[in-house]
């Protein structure tokens, strides 16, 4: 392990400047500058003195095929090579969400290699967390691209995870989109319990991940999803966390822990409708990594995601993961470096710098506590806002809890 003046470092950091080819259109609203902006900002903050980042090989063929078949992987690779042809339409490429751009297997390839080199240190004691920001493409389809995501390399490192000493794996998605591309390659597969807590799906693409989906055949109650309204906010997310995933969690005993950490819960986020702050979004990574210290003898594998906030709420969240992946400690109130503000003020001038590490959100919630439950304190709106998450909390429990051996009535589980 690294030592610095922080303290010893718990986590490794996968790292390399190719992950910013992975670029779309000009137009398009997931630029790769929102990684960029993170590590100069973690760097600025000196939240990674003395850490050394792992720079990651390009994923193989093989490694792609786990999760996606060959004639997808060779459409991706002529697609990025140009010029565009109607065959590309087939496989989810050429659209607004997914435009072809140069190169964009190769691209995609470094993403993939970025997990899999976390999944591999962890799976070989070198380390207990790993992160990867440039991860968390949870969309990608076995034949095709979706909802920006080519490749899925979590549900590839989860593959390549199973057949590496783990057959017991929890993978927890925080993204405001559903995570249907991993959920659909191991709905069927008791190995691996996939959890998503996302924005409803009768509000947002890609309109999955409601509680009835709870998996097939043995894989039966591995699949939970809590679907919230528009508006949700951190006390109301918080709450429906922490009433499903630590009660699920403890029931499967996983191994390992991957976590897709989407940042576009955010209240700022231009493209969906929950309103999430950067406090809120840490208290999410840090009860991720708590449950993985509890239940996975620490072992955690991070990843991105989702995050269109490119300057104001990306770089933030992202570096509180980043100091949760390394246990070292940054305060919501901790003041933004000035150079940093200067540089994104230099390229950005349009977009006003946040100026603290959080956006003074109040984090408290009160536990779920039964159906029939919600207190009645605070305003009329903080009280409906209340009953719509005990809605959603009483209807997942429901659809899944029972079939994990556990009392979906009763808050003890």
């Amino acid at each position: 392990m690294v030592t610095s003046p922080h303290s010893e470092t718990s986590g490794t950091v996968v790292w390399t400047e190719r992950f910013l080819g992975y670029t779309w259109s000009p137009e398009h609203p997931m630029k790769p500058a929102r990684l960029q902006y993170t590590m100069s900002l973690a760097e600025s903050l000196g939240l990674l003195d003395g850490v050394e980042p792992l720079a990651p090989d390009a994923a193989t063929p093989a490694d792609l095929m786990r999760v996606h078949s060959g004639s997808y992987i060779e459409a991706v690779r002529r697609a990025g090579q140009g010029p565009p042809t109607p065959e590309d339409a087939v496989y989810g490429l050429g659209t607004a969400d997914n435009p072809v751009f140069p190169r964009m297997h190769e691209a995609a390839s470094v993403i993939v290699g970025g997990t899999l080199a976390a999944a591999r240190e962890i799976a070989a004691g070198r380390t207990r967390r790993a992160v990867s920001i440039g991860g968390g493409m949870h969309h990608a389809m076995p034949d095709s691209a979706a909802g920006f995501c080519v490749y899925n390399d979590a549900a590839i490192a989860i593959s390549w995870l199973l057949d590496h000493g783990f057959d017991r794996i929890a993978y927890l998605d925080v993204d405001v989109h559903h995570g249907d591309g991993v959920q659909r390659a191991f709905y069927a597969d008791p190995r691996v319990l996939t959890v998503s807590l996302h924005q409803h799906p009768a509000t947002l693409w890609p309109n999955t991940g409601w509680p009835e989906e709870t998996g097939v055949g043995a894989a039966e109650g591995t699949s939970i999803n809590l679907p919230l309204l528009p508006g949700t906010r951190d006390a109301q997310w918080l709450r429906g966390f922490h009433a499903v995933v630590p009660g699920a969690v403890a029931a499967f005993r996983p191994q390992i822990i991957v976590s897709q950490c989407g940042v576009d819960t955010h209240r700022e986020d231009p493209l969906a409708d929950l309103e999430l702050t950067v406090d809120g979004q840490r208290a999410a990574f840090l009860a991720m990594r708590e449950l993985a210290d509890e239940f996975a003898e620490g072992r955690w594998l991070a990843i991105g995601g989702g995050g269109y906030g490119v300057v104001r709420v990306v770089p933030r969240a992202w570096t509180h993961l980043l100091a949760a992946a390394l246990d070292r400690p940054l305060a919501p109130e901790t003041p933004v470096p000035a150079d940093w503000i200067d540089q994104v003020r230099a390229s950005a001038p349009r977009v006003e710098p946040p100026t603290t590490m959080g956006d003074g959100g109040d984090t408290a919630y009160r536990a779920w506590d039964g159906p029939g439950g919600t207190p009645e304190i605070g305003d009329a709106g903080q009280i409906r806002a209340q009953r719509a998450i005990d809605t959603a909390i009483t209807a997942t429990r429901r659809a899944s809890f029972g079939l994990l051996g556990l009392d979906p009535e009763d808050p003890r589980d």
